[in-house]
């Protein structure tokens, strides 16, 4: 099945043979749905701190950051803003009219307030010969959306929204990316001002990345008395996973080569696990508000990350406690309480004392994150439930629809009942007791995968996404969830969503 052309693809992309059956394998198998104890809420999985507790988590990070520990914030940005423009997109192709749907008319009544206006005017002022106005007064409306989104005019269409812009200020419109600038030095910046964030980009956009960060730092780094320290990267080619035709065998090429695809944002799992840092912050690159909205952000931002420094310090303390001989059994029934009421890990197992000690070191050393999460408003995507590991214990994770069999009357009502979303609002700490470094790919539950329909040139085929990267991927990492308001999340998943008032 595997040729010599086969082979140098795969020694090219760093795959192994066994990778690329154990890929080729998942299809045929599937992947089996996860067992549910229930949907996290508060009080069952859930924190809400006391006004007194978040006062104390906002003081342990403001401590934390004093002391110089490295902290870096990490923000996936390679994914193209194409879906942005989906409802535009479909106007372009459709015949003439279908200029009155809501979603069209909604856009062009607030188009003059959006951040790219500016750009848009001057670009179809280049294309046309005339500006927005001109063009709306003569009823050509397909050739601004047209010059909005072609190569010919702005490009959006092609571009990631990590470079759309976003929110206008009387200095000049902004792009997330230049807001997540801002975001680290309000909530990310040491004792000494140095601000570490980390883009993960595609290979295409890395040149565009890199031009506006060059030009754009020096002013927001004045302005909030920073040093920044702005890396990227891009997935690894060895992440990519193989597409199989509708029987399972391999999808080729027109021209007989095996057709890899990027393996989804699980992928990310391995650019993470690159970082040198005590502390992450992980969010999503279209999660940003103008800087009058930012205080809640940063604020239970400082909260998340208090609260993992301060519940890492304890667990680290009984590590070393563990770790320097067997603790009296008093002290390791305390250590097990801490373990199930605070990192929701549970088992029914009992244990002799070398065994309990044994089982207390294995949870507790291991990646630590807190993830903030939502009140549950309808909003597509996965959400916080207390789920069963393959060794038989209880813990915290966060899960796509897909990971539950929605068949099964109980699971789906557990799914239903679930109170909150998940905003994707991460803190981790990458860390063990003694300093070194956890090396995360050994935390990927990797049957927590996902199998896609797509196709290519016209041609059905079924692709693999590798195990996400805040649900499978981080699988076996202690979880600590934990209650932030709605209005800290402010996702830009089409074009209008620019309108509404917290990006105004």
């Amino acid at each position: 099945m595997i040729n010599e052309k086969d082979k140098a693809l795969l020694a090219a992309k760093g795959i192994s043979e066994e990778k690329l059956n154990a890929q080729l394998a998942a299809f045929a198998t599937g992947f089996p749905f996860l067992e549910l104890d229930g949907a996290a809420t508060i009080g069952a999985g859930i924190l809400r701190p006391t006004e007194e507790e978040t006062q104390s988590a906002l003081a342990a990070w403001d401590a934390y950051l004093a002391d110089n520990h490295e902290v870096v914030k990490f923000v996936p940005a390679s994914g193209a803003a194409s879906r942005m423009f989906k409802d535009l997109f479909a106007y372009l192709d459709a015949s003439q009219g279908h200029e009155d749907t809501p979603f069209l008319k909604t856009f062009f009544q607030n188009l003059k307030t959006a951040a790219f206006y500016a750009d848009l005017d001057a670009a179809c002022k280049k294309v046309h010969g005339i500006g927005i106005e001109a063009l709306l007064a003569a009823n050509r409306r397909r050739d601004i959306v047209s010059t909005l989104l072609s190569t010919e005019g702005l490009g959006y269409g092609k571009l990631p929204k990590g470079l759309l812009k976003f929110h206008n200020y009387d200095e000049g419109a902004r792009t997330p990316a230049e807001e997540h600038l801002v975001e680290g030095a309000l909530y990310a910046k040491d004792a000494e001002g140095n601000v570490r964030v980390h883009f993960t980009v595609s290979p295409e956009h890395r040149p565009l990345f890199q031009k506006l960060v060059e030009e754009k730092q020096a002013a927001i780094a004045e302005k909030h008395g920073a040093k920044f320290d702005v890396s990227f990267s891009e997935q690894k080619p060895s992440t990519d996973t193989v597409a199989v035709n509708l029987d399972n065998t391999p999808f080729r090429n027109d021209d007989g080569t095996l057709l890899f695809r990027p393996g989804g944002h699980g992928a990310l799992i391995e650019n993470l696990n690159d970082i040198s840092a005590d502390v992450v912050f992980i969010k999503n690159i279209d999660n940003v508000v103008p800087d009058r909205l930012k205080d809640s952000t940063v604020l239970y931002k400082k909260l998340l990350a208090g609260i993992l420094v301060s519940e890492q310090e304890r667990i680290f303390d009984y590590l070393e406690q563990l770790d320097g001989g067997l603790p009296e059994r008093e002290d390791m029934d305390e250590m097990l309480r801490y373990l199930e009421d605070t990192l929701c890990c549970h088992t029914d197992r009992s244990f002799a004392d070398l065994e309990l000690a044994d089982y207390l070191f294995t949870k507790f050393n291991r990646p630590l994150r807190v993830c903030g999460m939502v009140k549950n408003v309808g909003e597509p995507g996965g959400g916080p439930f207390r789920a069963y590991n393959p060794d038989g214990t209880v813990s915290l994770q966060i899960l796509e629809s897909s990971q539950i069999d929605m068949s099964d009357p109980e699971k789906k009502q557990m799914f239903e009942g679930g109170t909150h979303f998940n905003p994707v609002d991460l803190v981790c700490g990458l860390r063990d007791f003694r300093g070194e470094a956890f090396n995360l790919p050994d935390y990927v539950d990797p049957q927590t995968g996902f199998i896609s329909h797509k196709s290519k040139d016209g041609r059905e085929l079924k692709a693999l996404e590798l195990p996400g990267l805040w649900n499978g991927a981080m699988s076996d990492w202690n979880t600590i969830f934990v209650e932030v308001p709605l209005e800290t999340f402010n996702p830009v998943k089409t074009v209008n969503d620019l309108f509404r008032e917290q990006h105004q």
